[in-house]
């Protein structure tokens, strides 16, 4: 009999309910947008180095002094379009005894013994900022760099960079689109979980109200439940996709090539943050809504 009375005055604790339920709903809605946080994350990074191998070729006039050579180095290295790597703009000079030893490695032609002389020439290679890698620049970029004393001609691969650019663009809209839906849906499940775990504590509320309890009395134990709920669903959910990080690196080659470890953490935190504050304003509307309903409508 004492028992049964424990068990119902546990039952009629103010700001008490099935919280298991509600920990397990949040914590499964936040690792779904947490994996697709993380799939966000090595996209951009897997973008960056995409955009990062962005090159144009820079060939030069032939019988060019050393001095001129340099001259021209540093005219190049001073544009604001050139990628910016540990504070060093990326400038690759390749002689033409370089390249024609490449030349010979990748087809086992010597291309001097064949023609009697290098026809190859000094080059530059230099990778471009992602702000300044659509056609439309690149080709000012050509028609600035040609227009320097000493540089014969300025190439680079149009069609491969207008296929980069158009399909990072359309990857981009659609995970956007598709992280905003995710997370309309996620603060919607975890709305309509609080909303139900709340249901079963309306006649509590309204028995409060009777004996004279205020408003801001009967929230803050259910608001504060709600947000220490939230943001333990939060640990949860980032513990479990620290152990997926771990295996999915065991797993797949250089995968942790596409990681930036405050990127990730930033992710975490926003997870954690996310389930508090959803669930503190989802408990503070139900919670609101029941205060106001007569006896009528609680049933």
């Amino acid at each position: 009999m004492g028992l049964e009375r424990a068990k119902v005055k546990k039952k009629k604790k103010l700001g008490s309910y099935p919280y298991a339920s509600v920990l397990f709903s949040i914590t499964l809605a936040l690792f779904v947008i947490g994996l697709f946080g993380l799939l966000l994350v090595h996209t951009s990074k897997l973008k960056e180095l995409i955009q990062s191998n962005v090159e144009l070729q820079i060939y030069l006039d032939k019988d060019l002094t050393e001095n001129e050579k340099i001259q021209i180095q540093k005219i190049i290295s001073a544009k604001p379009f050139l990628s910016i790597k540990n504070n060093e703009p990326q400038i690759t000079f390749i002689s033409k005894e370089d390249a024609a030893a490449k030349f010979q490695n990748d087809t086992g032609e010597d291309i001097v013994d064949f023609i009697g002389e290098n026809p190859l020439r000094d080059a530059y290679t230099i990778n471009i900022s992602p702000d300044y890698q659509d056609i439309e620049k690149l080709e000012k970029i050509s028609s600035e760099l040609e227009n320097i004393n000493g540089i014969y001609e300025v190439t680079y691969v149009e069609n491969l960079i207008a296929s980069i650019n158009q399909n990072l663009t359309k990857v981009s809209l659609i995970l956007i689109s598709f992280s905003l839906i995710l997370l309309l849906t996620v603060v919607i499940l975890i709305n309509n979980t609080i909303k139900l775990a709340l249901f079963s504590q309306r006649f509590l509320i309204r028995s409060m109200q009777l004996v004279g309890a205020t408003g801001t009395f009967i929230k803050k134990p259910f608001l504060f439940r709600a947000t220490m709920h939230g943001f333990l669903s939060g640990l949860i959910a980032s513990g479990f996709l620290t152990i997926l990080i771990y295996y999915a690196n065991q797993k797949i080659e250089d995968l942790n090539k596409l990681q930036e470890i405050n990127q990730i953490l930033i992710l975490f935190a926003s997870l954690i943050i996310l389930g508090s504050v959803i669930g503190l304003f989802s408990t503070f509307r139900a919670i609101n809504r029941y205060l106001r309903m007569s006896l009528d409508e609680l049933y």
